[in-house]
């Protein structure tokens, strides 16, 4: 039977392949803009370094766009998942080497 650290440090190992795994990132959203004329675009803002930026993103360039985004987002999940393993982690090791002594 696995021990809880020994669950831990594979589920770590599976973040890192699924982070290692990832295409092009990009932060930010997407969003459909009116022209006062009529017609829409799509416009990407994200902020960087503490500096906003919006961006014209052409239509034929949309589903790209919207992959790198979705890869940000997953990027984020993951780094927060690996963080909270490594916490837990680390506490166990603690615990194991305070009760060793």
């Amino acid at each position: 039977m696995k021990t809880r650290m020994q669950v831990l440090e594979q589920h770590i190992e599976r973040t890192k392949r699924a982070l290692a795994e990832l295409g092009r990132l990009r932060p930010g959203s997407l969003s459909v803009q009116s022209r006062k004329w009529g017609g829409q675009y799509c416009q990407l803002s994200y902020t960087h370094r503490g500096q906003g930026h919006t961006n014209y993103v052409p239509q034929h360039q949309r589903k790209a766009v919207e992959r790198q985004i979705a890869n940000y987002k997953r990027l984020r999940k993951l780094t927060r998942e690996w963080i909270d393993l490594e916490i837990e982690l680390c506490k166990l090791e603690l615990k194991k080497e305070t009760q060793a002594k």
